[in-house]
């Protein structure tokens, strides 16, 4: 029922060393024809005040697109939160789709994020249908921090393992980029879930459908592993996101989670090898469980591997490793020095950090992997997030991204999901400028699935073709000129050694047309407020002026605290239980405000509304 397979970074291992070594293990549920597995699916969505606008818009048609896609016999629930948690849709049979979809329609902003309570609901729902022959899930999406309820992250995540246990799975969606990305990935692996990170509000719909189609190809769950560790061999790492623990003989447990039709599921261990004498050298004794679909049910399967090293001379070993290159341990290995560069910044080791990710590059490069189009956008990226450490100018977005690349390199086996960022680096802004392009070749980026993807205008190439080009001055929109292009073999995506794709030669200027605005002058900056001054307010709500945007304003909400109107700051960053000075001719329960700019009044714990307010409304965004 499960194919299990494994290869070593190194073909044959020197004799009479104690070394360490890389070992791939892939998994695959063997089930042909398995019938589709029903849903038990609750959608819990964040309308809090900063999903407004067009947020909410596409973070509700990506909702309506998953009903389109669901059968009579799913059972779907929608909860929306903000300070107050409602249910959209309750639980039921997928039948009357419309009527579901003009529910989800109707959903408006509100206030702050009770991520906590909006969650739990979800929770609540898919138990009342729990059903161990459907695939029970809580999808959650937010585009901020949990300020109202349950906030501590810690709790939450214990919260979201004991779900777990209970055969509650929960996905998380982080939107744009005011979420906590430790609290939802924290949340999705304790959850035995999964985590995506929707750099941009139009990619919702798309991130979706990609965890949609994942739960129609769930062929296997609960996948274990117990590693039985012959003498002289001990376990470093692992270079897979699992859940790893120890039985009562002290041996390794690891929890992979779920199989999915049609990919394979990856394991990389580092582990420190005593290789004796010449021959074949047991390593591993495999004990692996997973439940899977047979016959119509569910049932539970094991099996055992040995995985066996080959041990060869030290002049053998080296003629074998020069040319035995695993492109998915090469993958893993990139995510896993992501995650330590990315540990060692935030403990101030920036400069270590750095030198983390650029002998990774060197090492590709000196084994000719460059030459791989993927790795090669890896390194970019490697590169890219090296001079970001280095500078200490990683930011949110680069945060986000480094965490995202290396989640799901190291859970998932699908390269829509790899290597996703779209943030431009600073350095694009500061690119030198023509205005024709000569004898160069003219290029420009796009956005690709969730990737900027380089690519040729110019006649006289193969427009469909990408381009290796610098991660750190790519920008969607942008065009450039370059010197020259040539192509490049992928001897490892392709045995023949077809050229698959271009390198850019020569110097790279950025390109814009005469007489056209150039759409990179500078980083946008905050709008500078017209007044520092406590905000005056008309003699009703009425009065006020009307915005259906936030831009660069504070959102703010009228809430009810015991007998008494409180205006508090809905926008994220801001302490969303203090009292704020507010005109109080222009407070009505519920309404949402826009002001120019929010002070910390002098007693550093309540707000002071500054500028000009106008009063929020709900843009009519139509299909």
């Amino acid at each position: 029922m499960i194919k299990t397979s494994y290869e070593f970074d190194q073909a044959i291992l020197p004799a009479g060393f104690s070394l360490k070594t890389n070992v791939l293990l892939r998994f695959r549920a063997d089930m042909p024809e398995s019938p589709r597995r029903n849903l038990n699916l609750s959608l819990v969505i964040d309308r809090s005040g900063s999903m407004a606008g067009a947020a909410l818009h596409h973070a509700l048609k990506a909702a309506e697109s998953v009903v389109d896609r669901l059968e009579p016999k799913d059972i779907l629930s929608v909860v929306v939160y903000d300070d107050e948690v409602d249910t959209v849709v309750p639980p039921q049979p997928v039948t009357d789709k419309s009527a579901l979809k003009n529910s989800i329609h109707k959903v408006r902003a509100g206030g702050i994020t009770n991520l906590s309570g909006g969650w739990l609901k979800g929770c609540e729902y898919v138990k009342k249908q729990l059903d161990p022959q459907k695939i029970n899930r809580v999808l959650l999406l937010t585009d901020g921090h949990a300020n109202m309820g349950i906030q501590d992250p810690k709790v939450l995540t214990a919260t979201a393992g004991q779900k777990s246990e209970e055969g509650i799975t929960t996905t998380t969606l982080g939107f744009a980029q005011g979420f906590n990305e430790d609290l939802l990935i924290g949340m999705a692996r304790a959850a035995s879930g999964n985590f995506y990170f929707i750099q941009s509000i139009d990619e919702a719909t798309e991130v979706f459908s990609i965890e949609l189609d994942s739960l129609r190809a769930v062929v296997g769950q609960n996948l274990k592993l117990t590693l039985e560790l012959a003498d002289g061999v001990s376990l470093v790492d692992t270079l897979s996101l699992a859940k790893v623990s120890q039985n009562n003989a002290g041996q390794p447990v690891i929890t992979l989670g779920e199989l999915y039709e049609g990919e394979d599921k990856l394991l990389g261990l580092s582990l420190e090898i005593f290789s004796a004498q010449v021959g074949e050298l047991p390593v591993i004794k495999l004990h692996y469980s997973a439940d899977v679909v047979q016959d119509d049910i569910i049932q539970s399967v094991s099996g055992t591997t040995d995985v066996v090293a080959k041990v060869g001379t030290v002049e053998e070993s080296a003629l074998a490793s020069s040319s035995h290159i695993i492109l998915d341990l090469s993958r893993l290995t990139i995510a896993k020095a992501k995650e330590i560069a990315l540990d060692l910044a935030e403990h101030g080791k920036h400069q270590e950090a750095e030198q983390t990710l650029r002998v990774l590059v060197q090492d590709l490069r000196d084994k000719g992997l460059n030459e791989n189009f993927e790795i090669a956008e890896e390194i970019d990226q490697l590169e890219y997030f090296a001079g970001r450490i280095a500078q200490k100018t990683l930011g949110n977005a680069g945060r986000k991204e480094l965490l995202d690349q290396t989640y799901q390199t190291m859970t998932r086996n699908r390269s829509d999901l790899a290597g996703r960022g779209v943030t431009a680096g600073d350095e694009v802004y500061a690119m030198p400028i023509v205005n024709e392009v000569g004898s160069g070749v003219e290029l420009y980026c796009v956005r690709e699935g969730g990737k900027l993807r380089v690519k040729v205008m110019s006649d006289g190439y193969d427009s469909t073709k990408n381009v290796q080009f610098p991660r750190s001055i790519r920008a969607e929109g942008a065009h450039y000129v370059v010197e020259g292009l040539e192509l490049s073999s992928d001897g490892f995506a392709n045995a023949k050694g077809d050229r698959t794709f271009y390198r850019v030669r020569g110097k790279i200027t950025r390109f814009a047309k005469p007489g056209q605005a150039d759409i990179f002058v500078a980083p946008r900056q905050s709008k500078p407020t017209s007044t520092s001054k406590a905000s005056k307010g008309p003699a009703s709500a009425a009065d006020l002026l009307t915005t259906d945007t936030v831009n660069n304003g504070i959102l703010v909400q009228c809430v009810k605290d015991g007998s008494k109107l409180r205006a508090r700051v809905v926008s994220d960053g801001y302490e969303p239980d203090w009292n704020m000075r507010f005109p109080r001719s222009v407070r009505e329960e519920g309404m949402l405000y826009v002001v120019d700019e929010v002070k910390t009044a002098p007693d550093g714990k309540s707000y002071i509304a500054c500028g000009e307010i106008k009063r929020f409304v709900q843009p009519n965004i139509t299909n």
